[in-house]
């Protein structure tokens, strides 16, 4: 499977700027080779539990594939808002409907010397019986925090995903979320 095109790089989304306004629009693979400045929604996903919806992306990704992730989500499409991405996306990727609309935590910049996006982060309880999108998501499980926590050094994770993750317990430890 790994001779087959990277999915949607034909994509159309918002470019933006500093501020996150939108100054243009392009493909999200040209986007991704000129490291323009597009827009992401994240999705922390708990089940009846408390366990984190954990998955390691397909080798066909345009970013980090084969890469495990504590969110779902992605890119935000030209016209889409964040808080419509987020629910689309989770929706999409767990292979749900009727999922509740995720509660919005923060927003942050992601920039690296290769991407930069702006992420909007998001969180949402999940009772329904998931069947993940096959063609974004090789492997998936819900797991415990600790869990989570003893993969965290072991497994190759999505470098974006980490750092809203890390932002996560940050603000949770402040009392902030």
């Amino acid at each position: 499977m790994t001779d087959q095109q990277p999915l949607n790089a034909d994509e159309i989304l918002d470019v933006v700027d500093e501020n996150d306004q939108v100054v243009g629009q392009a493909p999200r693979g040209e986007t991704y080779a000129r490291r323009m400045r597009t827009r992401s929604a994240f999705v922390l996903v708990r089940d009846a539990e408390d366990r984190i919806f954990v998955h390691r992306r397909t080798p066909q990704k345009l970013v980090f594939p084969a890469h495990y992730d504590m969110f779902v989500g992605g890119v935000v499409g030209a016209g889409e808002t964040y808080d419509q991405a987020a629910l689309r996306e989770a929706e999409e990727e767990l292979g749900v409907r009727g999922l509740a609309q995720p509660e919005p935590l923060f927003k942050f910049l992601y920039e690296t010397a290769e991407h930069t996006w702006w992420s909007a982060v998001y969180q949402v309880r999940c009772t329904l019986p998931v069947a993940p999108q096959e063609s974004e998501i090789d492997w998936s499980a819900f797991l415990t925090e600790e869990e989570l926590s003893r993969r965290l050094d072991e497994w190759p994770w999505t470098p974006d995903g980490m750092a809203a993750y890390r932002q996560v317990l940050a603000r949770r430890e402040a009392g902030e979320i």
